[in-house]
């Protein structure tokens, strides 16, 4: 029977270097170590202790996680020997770069195509190995396959942009000045193509999510009209509709907490205004009218567009309403589509003229319809709360119409189903201040309804609901207890 010794001594090494870096990662809040430092204990493991590889992996993973060592960029597999014996041991993604590496080397097309085809393989089964591809010089290999791609042919092209694609998911830091030109001008080039297109904007996706830099870059390189015209000439593939709405949504984001603000009001308002995008959105939701998932990310993405009073009249003016109240009543089966439904309207009342266009148009019905058919989801409840706050906002007639409609009734019972909800919560104490504040009368009602012990309870269970309970209970005629925080005296600052 071989023995284990209780400590390897490539613990004792981690355990060094993890100590020598002890303040940087208690600062992280999670302690990491390299592909390096992990491959060094599994082959101990092996050599030393006679393990098998997947014994030794599974060793190495487990003294390293009860170290609080994070391991979700760390390859979880032994190294492999190359073919002829000469090399070291290596991970499979290493040896595909190294691979194509050589045949980008000889020129070779139909070698690189297969390299690239084998790293896409390798990188979509792990994470990590994206990671590790991209710490060992994966773009720079990349971008000379996308480049001899650009003058053979549109199939090796395809591959070479999914493998950025693939690589990107993640690392959005590695698109750099050339890669941004290049992807910019491939889709400008191949507008016509609807693979490349959709491989293109899912790039294009990739490398704004969490990155403000690029996403300024990239539209100052003229990717914006090139996303609309990919809606617009693409209209009948629902995939690349699906990639283009989400990549529109990506530069609306504010997402990057390197940068102290971003751009994402002035990039909506150049989709809307120098680009047409509230117009693009609502004719290709008119061509999906049997397709939830397209019109899902349709809608989701005109939510991020209706930033200003005249977008919101805009969509009413183009016939958009009309639209979505007829989808909230005909598709209340399709949750993820209501949802989004629901966002939408409640995105474009922030206009008071089309507050009452909503109302008039009956969607109230509708949105407390699609709250009591999907009770038991949260995200459902929450943005039903929030579009009947909104059109509640300063507007008692509207406030009636929710009331008589049993909008209360069914954010109240939306509370009693998700306590543990804080933003159905939230919400649901936003639409009952709203719904009374200027229309007393119905206090009463509400209140018969149950509605001061769950707002208390809403308010108890959440710190988030501390100050809309409060309101709530206040407009509602409940005892409040108010508290002054701060009395204004001179003496009370702090020097």
């Amino acid at each position: 029977m071989r023995r284990r010794r209780q400590q390897p001594s490539w613990l004792y090494r981690a355990r060094a270097l993890l100590a020598s870096q002890g303040g940087f990662y208690r600062e992280m809040a999670s302690k990491r170590i390299t592909q390096e430092t992990f491959d060094a204990a599994v082959r101990e493991n092996i050599e030393e202790f006679e393990m098998g590889a997947e014994e030794a992996v599974r060793e190495a993973v487990e003294q390293f996680e009860s170290q609080g060592v994070d391991l979700s960029s760390i390859v979880k597999a032994a190294p492999k020997a190359s073919v002829d014996s000469l090399q070291e041991p290596t991970h499979d993604v290493l040896q595909v770069l190294s691979d194509l590496q050589e045949s980008l080397n000889g020129s070779r097309p139909q070698e690189v195509s297969a390299h690239l085809v084998r790293f896409c393989d390798q990188c979509r089964q792990q994470k990590a190995s994206r990671y590790l591809a991209a710490q060992k010089g994966a773009y720079p290999i990349l971008l000379a396959a996308w480049q001899l791609a650009a003058t053979s042919d549109q199939g090796l092209l395809l591959q070479a942009l999914n493998a950025l694609a693939v690589l990107t998911d993640g690392q959005p830091d590695l698109l750099d000045a050339q890669g941004q030109q290049l992807l910019v001008a491939t889709l400008a080039q191949n507008v016509s193509n609807t693979e490349l297109t959709s491989c293109g904007i899912r790039c294009v996706r990739h490398a704004c999510l969490k990155h403000e830099r690029n996403r300024q870059s990239l539209v100052k390189a003229g990717v914006l009209p090139l996303l609309t015209a990919a809606i617009t000439q693409h209209g009948q593939h629902a995939d690349v509709v699906r990639e283009a709405c989400w990549a529109l949504r990506v530069m609306t984001f504010d997402d990057d907490i390197r940068v102290p603000f971003g751009h994402a009001h002035e990039h909506a308002k150049m989709i809307v205004q120098e680009n047409r995008g509230l117009k693009v959105l609502i004719e290709a939701a008119r061509a999906f009218p049997d397709n939830p998932g397209v019109l899902s990310e349709l809608f989701s993405t005109l939510s991020r567009l209706a930033v200003r009073n005249e977008f919101c009249q805009e969509v009413i003016d183009l016939g958009g309403l009309g639209i979505l109240v007829t989808l909230l009543t005909d598709c209340s089966d399709h949750q993820d589509l209501v949802k989004q439904v629901l966002s939408a309207l409640r995105a474009i009342a922030g206009n008071d003229n089309v507050k009452d266009a909503i109302v008039q148009a009956g969607a109230t019905e509708s949105i407390v319809a699609a709250m009591t058919r999907h009770l038991a989801s949260p995200q459902v409840c929450e943005q039903s709360c929030a579009a009947l706050c909104v059109l509640a906002l300063r507007k008692p007639e509207n406030s009636r119409v929710i009331v008589e409609g049993g909008g209360a009734l069914a954010a109240l019972q939306a509370m009693k189903a998700h306590p543990q909800e804080a933003g159905v919560q939230k919400q649901a104490c936003m639409l009952i201040r709203n719904l009374v504040s200027r229309s007393q009368v119905f206090s009463k009602p509400i209140l018969d309804l149950g509605a001061e012990e769950l707002i208390s309870q809403a308010r108890a269970a959440h710190p988030d609901c501390e100050d809309v309970a409060k309101a709530a209970l206040r407009d509602l005629g409940c005892r409040v207890e108010l508290r002054e925080l701060w009395t204004g005296k001179r003496g009370d600052l702090a020097p």
